[in-house]
């Protein structure tokens, strides 16, 4: 019977060079020492610094980060080798690459929040909308953390369709002032005020919507 993955072996030439890499610079523990071998626990998975003569074959890891920059100066700093900068990838992330003494190839990255895409997505919509309608509602929701936006997005555009889908109308601008304000939980759209007065709203004027149950 199979349980998992226990460890990735990692060979190296020098026990102790990477033993310090892995422990002393980016701040993970040695959990485990024996002969000729250091385990170092990742916190997501575990590393079997395994000492060898001659490492024949490198290995590739990804490792996650808060600040790839960051990150990567402080591993150039300790002396490992750039393969490359940090740069933003088509699969909406940030990377960067260094490689160690003995030839492993460790990349950096993070996803990057939406805020950091260059690009606005398009609304998970199915029924008929007005252009201006689903500009606004765009607009809106960049209002909203970007850590909760895509949640947001698509319960706003639901029940912004489930109104008009109810009034046998094409999503009008009206339509997704109003369903902007009801997906909202109650407790929570005082927060909205703010958004629509940007719009040049009035939210009193929508005050039936603000008290929806």
């Amino acid at each position: 019977m199979f349980f998992g993955i226990s460890h990735l072996v990692v060979p190296v030439t020098q026990l102790e060079r990477s033993s310090a890499l892995w422990c002393d610079v980016m701040g993970f523990a040695a959990v485990q020492r024996g002969d000729g071998f250091v385990d170092i626990d990742t916190g997501s998975a575990s590393l079997r610094l395994l000492q060898v003569q001659a490492v024949e074959a490198p290995v590739a890891l990804r490792l996650q980060v808060g600040d790839v920059l960051q990150s990567y100066q402080a591993l150039l700093t300790a002396g490992l080798a750039s393969r490359y900068a940090p740069m933003k990838t088509p699969q909406l992330e940030e990377m960067a690459c260094v490689t160690d003494a003995d030839g492993h190839a460790i990349t950096l990255w993070r996803a990057l929040t939406e805020d950091e895409w260059g690009f606005v997505p398009d609304l998970p919509k199915q029924g008929q909308w007005l252009a201006e309608a689903e500009d606004l509602l765009k607009r809106l929701l960049a209002h909203v953390p970007a850590l909760f936006r895509m949640l947001a997005r698509r319960k706003t555009t639901r029940v912004i369709e489930q109104l008009a889908q109810e009034a046998q109308s094409p999503v009008t601008r009206e339509l997704v002032i109003k369903g902007y304000i009801t997906a909202s939980a109650k407790i929570t759209r005082f927060r909205l005020v703010e958004p629509l007065r940007a719009e040049g709203i009035n939210p009193a004027d929508y005050q039936a919507d603000f008290d929806y149950e």
